[in-house]
């Protein structure tokens, strides 16, 4: 049973930062891929940027490309999104996800099984 928890979420101005943290348990991290998604009210959820846990390889959404970074620690079991040049449109639900997509589908929601409780983000 997979476990997902994230933290580091809170409100900054525009042009700050933040860094997003989730702590993983319950299966072989390093077989899979974590991610990040979110969700402004209204919105469908938009997948952010995931990372291959055995490989690093990092993959992001256009929309976050140069400002956001996804990294993990895996002695520590976590993986973090540094999120630089704030933006309002950034402002939303933050989860953490875990999964296994395929190429070409690593930012589809319905190939992580596994979801963490979300972390809000609000840039003013």
């Amino acid at each position: 049973h997979v476990q997902l928890v994230e933290s580091g979420g809170g409100s900054v101005q525009a042009g700050g930062s933040l860094r997003l943290s989730c702590a993983a348990s319950g299966y072989t991290y390093n077989r899979n891929c974590m991610a990040w998604f979110r969700q402004a009210p209204g919105k469908e959820r938009e997948g952010v940027a995931r990372i291959a846990t055995g490989s690093g390889n990092t993959y992001y959404a256009d929309s976050v490309k140069g400002r956001f970074t996804i990294s993990q620690d895996n002695a520590k079991n976590t993986v973090y999104l540094q999120m630089n040049s704030l933006k309002p449109e950034d402002t939303a639900m933050y989860y953490c996800a875990a999964g296994t997509p395929p190429p070409s589908f690593e930012l589809r929601d319905g190939w992580y099984p596994a979801w963490g409780q979300g972390t809000q983000v609000t840039v003013s």
